[in-house]
């Protein structure tokens, strides 16, 4: 199944026009493999007439116009969603609860505003949180346009003139989201642009960009840092993670193989906070990995836009054949049976650890003997992102918890969701920079002023 398509297109000075640079991609539908468009970049001298504009623009952006914007989205979701789903290859099931963050984001960023979220005053000195100034957001494949909407009505709250980059991979709900996004702000202070990394390179290098938050891998992110140093820029960094599920010698067997199962396969493991690391107590690992395993051979693999599938495939055939390379030589153990056309890869345990990040439904397997050795075993690659404890006794698996270096630990929950709607995302080790969040993104986009008269608090010297 295809969905109707849009045409790619980028928006610049508020003219829509077709990208003319040919990336040398075919763009793919992930269920068949079959080349369905061509991935493309919007032309350089396109590229710096949006840095231009957005180095001028000028507007004020109210709680009004970012609600606006979310009931016009609303009426699109299903339309974004459809697209989202063909082109990452993630099940409309799973695709669908995201969604809603797409018009949601607008929605918080409104009510921030409206509470306050850029005043702190204290004590009668005013403490003003105000727009760095054009604000450069590049966001990844795998969850185009709820990553989008997060970015974007975050920067625009806070008052800056934003670029959008998106995915040369998964452009085609960028369009959508910015049709509407467009019609709801002042001119020039929104741009979409569309291409890969030399795109992404050339609007990063540019000092009129004043904060660029970016969402990839660790490669993509040491180029932003490092090009964003010497303009003491600053940079908001999620780079993914290799996550570890310890599981406790107590744990619940259908509860772990849950977990196990889930966290290998949502987004068919195309997922910062995806499982990289199982980590077994020795002398349950086999009944662990076979629970797990006759989990996943259950589920039912098929196109992304069919409701009933459980687990899809992966965004393009280039993906596939990096992961298989990824694990090439390496003794491992794949669950169901893939289909035949498509670029599909079954979800696979290895038979030892996983030191890297792999982006894909692959984990690594490694076990204890005791539980002292659990935490170590956890911190013991230089991610930080996301883990996972699975034990009965909730109080020992909060303890343990509390011992992993990562921005946030889950026990025994493997949703996709955050463990709260306003607690941060923080990123440790190369998994990141900075903190997103709720409220910490957009605080990102801002800087602060602080204005009063002088009085009791001030030293005086005779």
């Amino acid at each position: 199944m295809t969905p109707e398509l849009p045409a790619i297109r980028d928006l610049v000075d508020g003219v829509w026009r077709t990208p003319a640079v040919d990336l040398g991609v075919a763009l793919e539908d992930p269920a068949s493999g079959a080349a369905v468009a061509r991935a493309v970049a919007t032309a350089p001298d396109r590229v710096a007439r949006a840095l231009a504009v957005a180095d001028r623009a000028a507007g004020r952006i109210t709680p009004e116009m970012l609600e606006s914007i979310a009931g016009a989205l609303d009426t699109r979701l299903s339309a974004i969603t459809e697209l989202d789903a063909f082109a990452t290859g993630v099940p409309i099931r799973q695709a669908e609860p995201l969604g809603v963050i797409v018009s949601g984001a607008f929605r918080l960023a409104a009510m921030q505003i409206r509470t306050g979220a850029l005043r702190d005053d204290r004590e009668g000195v005013e403490v003003h949180r105000l727009p760095l100034g054009p604000a450069l957001c590049l966001v990844p494949w795998n969850a185009p346009a709820p990553m989008a909407a997060h970015k974007v009505a975050n920067a625009l709250a806070a008052g800056c003139p934003v670029i959008l980059k998106v995915s040369e991979l998964t452009p085609y709900s960028a369009v959508l989201l910015a049709e509407v996004i467009a019609e709801h702000v002042p001119a020039g202070m929104f741009q979409l642009v569309h291409g890969g990394a030399e795109t992404g390179a050339h609007l990063v290098a540019d000092p009129r960009i004043k904060a660029v938050s970016f969402t990839g891998g660790v490669v993509g992110g040491r180029a932003v840092a490092t090009a964003s140093a010497p303009l003491f820029r600053p940079c908001q960094l999620e780079l993914g993670g290799n996550n570890p599920l310890i599981v406790l010698p107590d744990a619940d067997l259908d509860t772990a193989a849950r977990m196990g199962a889930e966290l290998l396969t949502t987004l068919n493991g195309q997922w910062c906070r995806a499982l990289g690391r199982l980590i077994l107590p020795s002398d349950r690992a086999a009944e662990l990995t076979e629970a797990i395993g006759k989990r996943l051979e259950s589920l039912r693999m098929g196109s992304p836009l069919d409701p009933d599938t459980e687990f899809g495939p992966l965004v393009h055939s280039r993906h596939v054949q990096a992961l298989r390379s990824g694990i090439a030589g390496r003794e491992c153990r794949s669950f169901g049976v893939t289909p035949e056309a498509g670029n599909y890869f079954a979800p696979t345990l290895l038979d030892d650890d996983l030191a890297d990040e792999v982006f894909g439904p692959v984990a690594g397997v490694a076990t204890y003997d005791s539980v002292e050795d659990v935490a170590r075993l956890a911190n013991a690659v230089p991610y930080g992102l996301e883990a996972y404890v699975c034990g009965t006794d909730t109080e020992f698996a909060l303890a343990i918890a509390r011992r992993i270096r990562a921005g946030e630990v889950k026990v025994n929950g493997s949703s996709v969701m955050s463990l709260n709607l306003m607690t941060p995302r923080p990123a440790w080790g190369i998994s990141g920079l900075g903190e997103e969040g709720t409220a910490e993104t957009l605080r990102f986009f801002t800087g602060a002023r602080v204005v009063g008269v002088e009085g009791r608090f001030a030293l005086h010297t005779a």
